[in-house]
């Protein structure tokens, strides 16, 4: 079959298909290279392949996070976590977004929320450790400005 008619819709003979790109692991990849824009714009794209994928909704969030755009981070972590209310990393990191912002006792729900099902591992344990300090921190009387700081360093 000509190249022409393919591109008026004919049928080619070859079996070859089209295949669709990775794009979560493309923006897994741009967001290693610094490029969180770019991430986003695939994370977008491997959202509209998979609607309902919490762990997409999770990354961009990050990615949002990482670009300054707050509110939309909070939303894309509010949407993993209706998807799949047990997802720790959208729990963490809405928690400190929400102490960011002044939401003291929504933060709190949410650490408790990470902390009722933290993930293991030893990379993971900072993060307890960051969530279990701050939670102690928060029933002390303290500016909780302080306590809204990034995660922990490596």
């Amino acid at each position: 079959m000509s190249w022409l008619s393919r591109m008026l819709g004919g049928k080619s003979d070859d079996g070859i298909k089209p295949q669709r790109l990775d794009y979560l692991n493309e923006a897994l990849g741009l967001e290693r290279q610094g490029d969180f824009d770019a991430a986003l714009t695939s994370y977008r794209l491997a959202l509209r392949d998979h609607p309902n994928d919490p762990r997409i909704l999770q990354n961009m969030a990050i990615a949002f996070s990482r670009t300054s755009r707050l509110e939309e981070a909070v939303r894309a972590y509010k949407r993993a976590l209706e998807l799949d209310p047990l997802l720790s990393g959208a729990h963490y990191g809405l928690a400190f977004l929400l102490l960011k912002r002044g939401s003291t006792a929504e933060a709190v729900t949410h650490l408790e929320a990470f902390l009722a099902a933290p993930p293991s591992g030893p990379e993971a344990d900072r993060w307890v450790r960051h969530a279990k300090q701050t939670l102690e921190d928060l029933s002390k009387p303290a500016d909780a400005d302080e306590l809204a700081g990034e995660e922990p360093e490596a």
